[in-house]
């Protein structure tokens, strides 16, 4: 009897109807469909990722980045914390592969696949915190916070970190651009992550017919951002605030593309001080103001001017015939100890006075990490033979009378490398830079862009020679006024403005930053409380 009941009551039939069969046969379906969303999801994110790099220079996208974001929220929004770091992690592939493919131009695909997998395994983790978050109220302003933090940690670990790829990075024409003056990268990143996530949001809400709260925190988190760059634009001026300098950048160019330049060091050097010769005889006839200064590029003299006389005598000839400051970019070779990326303060008379030893130092470039290991993928790391070892202080050089602030090359990447040259006294920010090992990749327009950014960062005038291009003179608004073709010889002469009042964002250095961390850390702790009370409840 009670089998029967039972029976009668649905739980488990004795034998299946026919209904029952058919229910069977259909619940393959809703499995299709959920792997179908989840392949379209990776899809998406993957896309969002190649997005965002198409709105890094050389294309002037900027505003292509706000869309990715957009995008990458709609993919992340609501799930899970595995999911998140997986979808975050395509996204960087995404991104990365495409951003960084210049780091194999000369060495393969290996050494290019790992650093973008490394690299996205961030973007994962950050893609994690942004599902994490994604749950709670005011959502877009943990996530954007959220996704500086993954910018911070990317720009200190591994090896003391890779910030290339920072949104703010490709922010260079944008509209939020004047927030770097504000707060630095860090803020102006987190208001092109902000407008991008609170774009998702307003249209999420929008279509779910929301209250009128939720609405306007959703149009919120996207006017806000815009508005405030737009308020910033007075803190960006290129005002002669300690009158002006003639300055002057040489780009020699290299015989030829790739690794080999550095086999023809010589070259390499007489290139620059022809180059500086030929300017000092425009200016004698009359073809070119003379200048106050001159900065060489990073590596323009392979050779070590202290312990090889050629090379002295050569560099000397040049500054001698300028009659001006040069700042030279030299390879110091100390007898014991690793090589030193070192810039010299060469005066006509004087002779090689002040130095600055480049102090953020290339890893698996300028040194290789556990070599041993390494050279199991790529025996490329053999052509690094004696590591160089990073320098200790800012570099700031007299330059007749004007304050010359040295960011070599990978430096201006770091904002404590950039911001403590200009507390330091530096009224003009020279990067000396060699892209001449990747080619006509798009490395030297992402690294000018960057320079661009720093520009605007500290109001400063920005000077950029580079041995094969692109070089080029930048005013304290961002705006280029000057620059060269790649892999051709050239001097850049002009007028620049000299300024030592320092923007908010070089005052406050990195509380903003620290600020968004706090953020984004009590978001997450936020979301990891609930889930525990909710735990405790059940």
């Amino acid at each position: 009897m009670s089998s029967s009941v039972t029976r009668a009551a649905g739980n488990e039939p004795a034998h299946p109807v026919a209904g029952a069969r058919t229910e069977v046969a259909e619940r393959p379906a809703p499995t299709r469909k959920r792997k179908g969303a989840v392949f379209a999801r990776a899809v998406l994110a993957a896309v969002a990722g190649v997005l965002l790099y198409l709105s890094f220079p050389p294309r002037p996208l900027w505003w292509l980045a706000p869309l990715a974001l957009a995008l990458l929220a709609g993919c992340l929004h609501g799930r899970r914390a595995r999911a998140g770091f997986g979808l975050g992690f395509l996204a960087g592939l995404g991104f990365l592969l495409p951003l960084l493919v210049w780091t194999g131009e000369e060495v393969g695909p290996v050494p290019w696949l790992a650093l973008a997998a490394v690299e996205a395994l961030f973007i994962g983790l950050t893609g994690l915190g942004i599902a994490l978050v994604s749950r709670l109220p005011a959502w877009p302003l943990f996530a954007a916070a959220v996704w500086v933090a993954g910018e911070a940690l990317r720009a200190r670990a591994p090896f003391g970190g890779f910030p290339w790829g920072k949104l703010a990075f490709g922010q260079a024409d944008g509209v939020f651009t004047p927030l770097a003056a504000l707060g630095g990268t860090p803020l102006l990143s987190f208001a092109v992550a902000l407008c991008g996530f609170g774009l998702y949001e307003a249209l999420r809400v929008a279509l779910d017919h929301p209250r009128r709260a939720t609405a306007a925190l959703a149009v919120f988190t996207v006017v806000v951002p815009i508005g405030a760059g737009l308020a910033a634009r007075p803190l960006v001026s290129d005002a002669a605030e300690d009158g002006t300098a003639v300055a002057a950048v040489i780009q020699g160019n290299v015989p030829r593309l790739g690794f080999d330049f550095n086999a023809q060091r010589r070259q390499v050097l007489d290139n620059h001080v022809n180059r500086t010769i030929q300017l000092a005889e425009d200016v004698k006839a009359g073809r070119a103001p003379k200048p106050d200064f001159v900065v060489w590029p990073e590596n323009s003299s392979d050779l070590d001017p202290y312990s090889q006389p050629d090379a002295y005598e050569a560099i000397d000839r040049a500054v001698k015939a300028i009659g001006v400051p040069v700042a030279i970019g030299a390879v110091v070779s100390p007898e014991t100890g690793p090589l030193r990326n070192t810039m010299i303060l060469w005066d006509p008379v004087a002779g090689p006075t002040a130095t600055y030893d480049k102090r953020k130092i290339q890893p698996f470039g300028e040194r290789i990490p556990m070599r041993s290991f390494v050279r199991l993928f790529s025996s490329d790391v053999d052509r690094v033979r004696r590591d160089f070892g990073p320098g200790k202080d800012p570099g700031v050089f007299d330059m007749d009378g004007s304050g010359v602030g040295m960011v070599t090359c990978f430096e201006a990447a770091f904002d404590d490398a950039v911001r403590s040259t200009v507390r330091d006294g530096a009224q003009v920010i020279a990067v000396p830079s060699n892209n001449a090992t990747f080619g006509r990749t798009q490395m030297t327009y992402q690294q000018l862009a960057m320079d661009r950014v720093r520009a605007v960062e500290h109001s400063r005038t920005v000077l950029v020679p580079v041995t094969s291009g692109v070089s080029a003179v930048i005013r304290p608004d961002g705006t280029i006024v000057r620059q060269t073709e790649m892999f051709t010889a050239d001097a850049l002469v002009a007028e620049i403005p000299l300024r030592s009042t320092r923007t908010p964002a070089t005052v406050v250095g990195p509380l903003p930053e620290y600020a968004l961390l706090v953020l984004a850390a009590g978001g997450i702790g936020w979301i990891l409380t609930r889930r525990i009370r909710a735990r405790r409840v059940v």
